[in-house]
C-alpha cells in the first residue's frame, strides 16, 4: 500500500519519502515502482519525461527523523495496533507542529488510534484502497479531536489528486470494509462447508451482481492474513457473528497459505 500511496502523490507532481526499516524492503519497492513507470512508458500510457519526473521525485530512507520536513505523513504499516501507536508516537516527535499525521488503517479506530499523539487535532484516516493507483476512492475519516481545517484541507488535497474522497464517521471498518469483510468471510464459509465450489461461488457472485472478481479470489488478492486481521478486530468491537472469521480462514493462515502474496490461498498462482 504505501508504494502505491507512493505512486499517486508521485503522479499528481508531489515529492515524495519513503520510509522502511528495512533496506531490502526498500530496494524492492524503488525497484518495483521503476518498473511500472517503464512498462506505462513502453505502452505509451506515460511520456518518457514523466517517467523521469515521477522518478526524480522519489526518496527512500530508512532513518525516520528525515521526515521532519513533509507537511503531510501517511501511515501505512502493517495491521498491527502496537506497531502503529508505536510509529505514530515517533512520527509526532520528528515533525513540526503544522504537519498533518494521517493512517491508511483500513479496521482500527481513529480515535484510538490518535489517543497517543499529544496534538491529536492534526491526525486523520487517509484510507486508500488497493491498488491504490487504479482506485481512486478515499475514505476520509476525521476523529472526535480532528479540527475541521484539516478535514477541509485534506479532502481538497485528494479532489485536486484526481481522487474521490469520501467523508466517514470513524467506526470499525468505515464503510468499503465494514461491508466487504463480512462478505468474503460468509463466502468462505460456504465454500468450507460444501455448498458449492471455490469456482461456483467465484462465478455466481461475478454474473449475478457484476462484480470483478468473485468473494474467494478477491480475498486472495487482499491477503488472507490481513482479512483474517480485519475480522477479528470487527468481532472484538462490534460482536457480530457475520464477523467471526471462518474457521478455514484462521487454518490458510496459519498453514502460510496468504493469497496472491504467496503463491497459494485458494488459487495458486505462478511467480
Amino acid at each position: 500500500m504505501g508504494r502505491g500511496i507512493a505512486q499517486v502523490f508521485l503522479q499528481s507532481g508531489f515529492k515524495v519519502l519513503l520510509i522502511d526499516i528495512e533496506d531490502r524492503i526498500l530496494r524492492e519497492a524503488l525497484q518495483e515502482i521503476k518498473d511500472i513507470y517503464a512498462r506505462l512508458a513502453e505502452k505509451g500510457k506515460i511520456s518518457s519525461k514523466d517517467k523521469e519526473e515521477y522518478l526524480s521525485g522519489l526518496n527512500v530512507s530508512r532513518d525516520i527523523r528525515n521526515i521532519k520536513g513533509c507537511p503531510l505523513v501517511i501511515e501505512a504499516v502493517k495491521e498491527d495496533i502496537r506497531v502503529k501507536k508505536g510509529l505514530l508516537r515517533e512520527i509526532e516527535d520528528v515533525v513540526p507542529p503544522g504537519t498533518i499525521i494521517a493512517s491508511n488503517t483500513s479496521s482500527f479506530s481513529i480515535q484510538g488510534l490518535g489517543s497517543v499523539l499529544k496534538k491529536p487535532h492534526r491526525f486523520l484516516g487517509i484510507h486508500f484502497f488497493y491498488p491504490a493507483p487504479v482506485m481512486p476512492l478515499v475514505e476520509v475519516i476525521p476523529g472526535e479531536k480532528t479540527s475541521l481545517e484539516i478535514e477541509d484541507r485534506v479532502i481538497s488535497l485528494l479532489k485536486d489528486m484526481g481522487r474521490e474522497p469520501v467523508k466517514v464517521k470513524d467506526s470499525p471498518g468505515f464503510i468499503v470494509n465494514r461491508l466487504l469483510l463480512p462478505y468474503l468471510n460468509n463466502a468462505i464459509k460456504l465454500y468450507s462447508q460444501g455448498i458449492a465450489s471455490r469456482d461456483d461461488i467465484d462465478k455466481a457472485m461475478k454474473l449475478g451482481t457484476n462484480h470483478p472478481m468473485g468473494p474467494l479470489e478477491l480475498a486472495d488478492h487482499i491477503g488472507l492474513d490481513i482479512c483474517l486481521n480485519i475480522l477479528e478486530n470487527f468481532y472484538r468491537e462490534l460482536k457480530d457473528e457475520a464477523s467471526s472469521p471462518a474457521r478455514l480462514l484462521r487454518e490458510m493462515v496459519s498453514s502460510g497459505k496468504l493469497g496472491k502474496k504467496s503463491g497459494q490461498g485458494f488459487y495458486s498462482y505462478e511467480k
